[in-house]
């Protein structure tokens, strides 16, 4: 099998999908790998480094594309990538099917069998495949260091001849792999941390890592059996919102990481809320590319409001390119090498992993929400 891992073309990505830690192992079960010219690069890996465990350099990206059996990626591929590819080839990359359309209209089209890695269903077998959980990791940790340093105070507690200075207190939402790497972050910088999350099984892994657990006593189920969260009534959003406003007024920085079903960011902080917090204080939306948890986040951008900086990053963990890479390489390389018998890819339908993470195949969408967008689309 022939393996391709093209440059990742969207702005300021710097990551790669495998890095040649991992090449070599692919290799060594009797895959090919190829790799385009300089996609290392960003990651701080050489051509040299993946010529030295055996990989095959390509000037020429549509050639590598073309003559590949197998694709991986770490960004959506883009319409034109996927021209490149040869029919029924496979596909493996972060691919958020809802919000590519266009892509996943295309792989059909060329009858590729995509695997989403965003899709895998998060369960105990596929934790190692999970480049999802890897890359939020990264993006916590990044967004309590953007909080400190764009924060008009010391996140720890300084004791000077001066006087004095009181820790600085952290409200995180979610505690999902994102928001449970933020809060240990905070707490190693010094901070008082605050966590809240709709599902209150996550409390005990809050009050672990040192942080006080508020939620909404409620009834409601707020996890699906594959690990999200999901959609709740009103009157929880009612007093949920009750909470949240408390909690953004009484705090100095608030990091943001809530995301329904991977997908949508639900608006959480409203206008108002922000009014009400202190000048100088941060809001770090980590959700800003599903539209932001705050009304006033725009992603890729800084906005002021009343003294109040909303600060919406995007794509945090291609600002950690290195350790990105080899954990997103990792996880690739689980994947492929659970299902490489007798010297091949086994495309196991009936494997939930596969199941879950395969969006097109045979000219079909598998994916029920694309599926859905894309015969609304149809019908518009």
């Amino acid at each position: 099998m022939r393996i391709a891992v093209p440059k990742e073309t969207r702005a300021g990505e710097r990551r790669v999908a495998l890095v040649p830690e991992s090449c070599k192992k692919l290799i060594a079960k009797g895959m090919q790998v190829g790799i385009e010219r300089g996609a290392g690069e960003g990651a701080y890996l050489s051509d040299d480094a993946y010529q030295a465990v055996g990989v095959t350099i390509y000037s020429d990206a549509a050639a590598l594309l073309s003559e590949a059996d197998f694709v991986c990626k770490v960004q959506p591929p883009t319409v034109e990538e996927v021209d490149r590819m040869r029919s029924g080839a496979m596909l493996l990359t972060t691919l958020v099917p809802v919000r590519n359309l266009d892509v996943v209209r295309k792989l059909a089209e060329k009858r590729i069998s995509a695997l989403a890695t965003d899709c895998i269903p998060r369960t105990t077998r596929a934790q190692s495949m999970d480049t999802l959980s890897s890359m939020a990791n990264i993006a916590g940790y990044k967004a309590v260091l953007i909080a400190a340093s764009e924060l008009s105070k010391y996140f720890p507690m300084f004791m000077t001849a001066a006087g004095t200075i009181f820790p600085a207190k952290v409200f995180v939402i979610g505690a999902g792999v994102a928001g449970l790497q933020a809060i240990a972050t905070a707490k190693r910088l010094g901070a008082t941390v605050t966590a809240t999350d709709t599902r209150r099984v996550v409390a005990e892994q809050v009050q672990s890592l040192g942080a006080k657990f508020v939620g909404v006593e409620s009834e409601e189920d707020a996890q699906t059996a594959t690990g999200y969260a999901k959609e709740l009534s009103a009157e929880f959003y009612r007093k949920q919102a009750e909470l949240i406003a408390a909690q953004c007024a009484a705090n100095d920085a608030v990091i943001t990481t809530a995301l329904i079903g991977g997908v949508k960011a639900p608006r959480l902080i409203t206008r108002e809320m922000v009014q009400k917090m202190q000048p100088g204080s941060v809001i770090v939306d980590l959700a800003a590319e599903g539209g932001g948890n705050c009304e006033l986040t725009r992603p890729g951008e800084t906005v002021i409001e009343n003294g109040v900086k909303i600060i919406g990053p995007l794509n945090l963990p291609a600002t950690m390119p290195k350790d990105a890479s080899t954990l997103y390489s990792r996880n690739l390389v689980t994947f492929l090498l659970e299902f490489w018998k007798d010297n091949r890819f086994n495309l196991d339908l009936k494997d939930e992993i596969i199941a879950g993470a395969l969006v097109t195949h045979e000219g079909q969408v598998l994916h029920a929400g694309a599926r859905a967008a894309l015969e609304s689309e149809g019908k518009a």
